[in-house]
């Protein structure tokens, strides 16, 4: 099958992520797919496969109707968890092997998937649930810390809300609005070069060696699946099928790349969930285990079985440990790539290439090809802006 049938479809398509040409009845959301999608079920016979409508078939296969049997699953396991310290363990060190299991038997074949988005969310909301009604009515938690842990989760999901904006697709017309300031630019230093030259020879040949030296980095580059021109640090995600401008990575929790447009709005979703998160499981521990440390509270914690909704309240804590837990050891490496001013591809690619250092015990790689020290790095980083003249990208991609 050719690369153009398995390539999903490009971020700022209008359509929805369904693949048209794979399906016998294709339906996506154009009006005229769908009435054509109806025609084709009204006018053949349907397939000898199943009895199954074909139409609708489409529709719950986009419409991912897979993820429901996860989302009752996840809070009937945490009940069974909280029946004894036991079953706790077990179910929550299997259940990230369970997750992944479900995902792969369900979508396996899907490259862009609301599957990770969809868990992390409701998850959020069944803790914020628990949060507001079991251990609000013990009378431990005063309102301003609930107005605290209630503003976190507003400011988390505001956050991934921009986040999910674009995280600044490489256009064509970039590259068209690039090329007459770079032609304007080469006049300019021609006249201004020929002018020093007759006074000063030697000045000449050293803006000369500056020019080639900065010339890798500066030099942009063709794609050769997008087959259009990309800027210094851009980089293509087979997920996504588009390049994105100085891409970091893509993460499968947002559905999304990241990249120069949504990084900074992705270390503050990641800051604000982590902060958010520590502090809620803070107030639970201190609710649930008044007596005991907080760093031993979550280890042993006396008679927090003897009640079910105190059990289940323990065990959503574990829970939220752990996913906090791995978002911030990404918050750690996301900081410090920043640091040393490298992404997440550049330092795969580094890896691969042997032309990386490690630095800190393996939590980040110093490529040392744009690092221009710590607090200039992080100036470039708070300052940089999308390039992109596109206006679709900023508002397409919110799932």
């Amino acid at each position: 099958m050719k690369w153009e049938k398995l390539k999903p479809p490009e971020p700022d398509d209008p359509m929805c992520c369904c693949e048209c040409d794979i399906y016998q009845y294709g339906c996506c959301c154009d009006c005229e797919d769908l009435d054509e999608a109806f025609n084709r079920w009204l006018k053949d016979k349907p397939p000898k496969s199943g009895c199954q409508s074909p139409v609708l078939g489409a529709l719950i296969d986009n419409l991912e109707i897979s993820m429901i049997p996860a989302l009752v699953l996840l809070p009937l396991l945490l009940r069974v968890a909280a029946l004894h310290y036991l079953l706790g363990i077990t179910i929550l060190t299997t259940l990230p092997g369970l997750v992944l299991w479900y995902y792969y038997a369900t979508h396996r074949r899907k490259r862009r998937t609301l599957f990770f988005l969809t868990l992390a969310l409701y998850s959020l909301a069944y803790m914020y649930y628990l949060f507001i009604t079991e251990i609000l009515p013990r009378g431990d938690v005063s309102q301003l810390q609930v107005c605290t842990v209630t503003t976190g989760m507003i400011l988390t999901i505001g956050s991934l809300i921009h986040t999910k904006r674009g995280p600044g697709f490489v256009t064509t017309s970039l590259f068209e609005v690039r090329s007459p300031s770079q032609e304007a630019n080469k006049d300019s230093t021609h006249l201004n070069g020929s002018t020093q030259s007759a006074v000063s020879p030697s000045a000449d040949t050293a803006a000369e060696l500056q020019t080639t030296k900065a010339t890798p980095a500066g030099k942009w580059s063709s794609c050769p699946v997008c087959k259009i021109m990309r800027p210094p640090r851009a980089g293509h995600c087979r997920t996504c099928g588009s390049c994105v401008q100085r891409l970091d990575h893509h993460c499968i929790w947002i559905n999304s790349c990241v990249g120069q447009a949504n990084h900074r709005s992705f270390l503050l979703t990641l800051s604000v969930f982590v902060l958010t998160s520590l502090y809620g499981i803070t107030l639970v521990l201190c609710s649930l285990c008044p007596r005991q440390y907080l760093m031993t509270a979550l280890f042993y914690c006396p008679g927090v079985y003897s009640q079910s909704s105190t059990a289940l309240c323990f065990t959503c804590a574990w829970y939220s440990s752990i996913v906090t837990g791995g978002l911030l050891y990404l918050l750690v490496v996301q900081v410090l790539n920043i640091s040393f001013n490298v992404t997440e591809r550049e330092a795969q690619l580094a890896l691969r290439n042997k032309t990386g250092q490690s630095r800190l015990w393996g939590l980040v790689i110093d490529t040392g090809e744009y690092s221009r020290g710590f607090c200039q790095n992080w100036v470039e980083f708070l300052t940089m802006t999308d390039a992109s003249v596109s206006s679709r990208s900023s508002l397409t991609d919110l799932v």
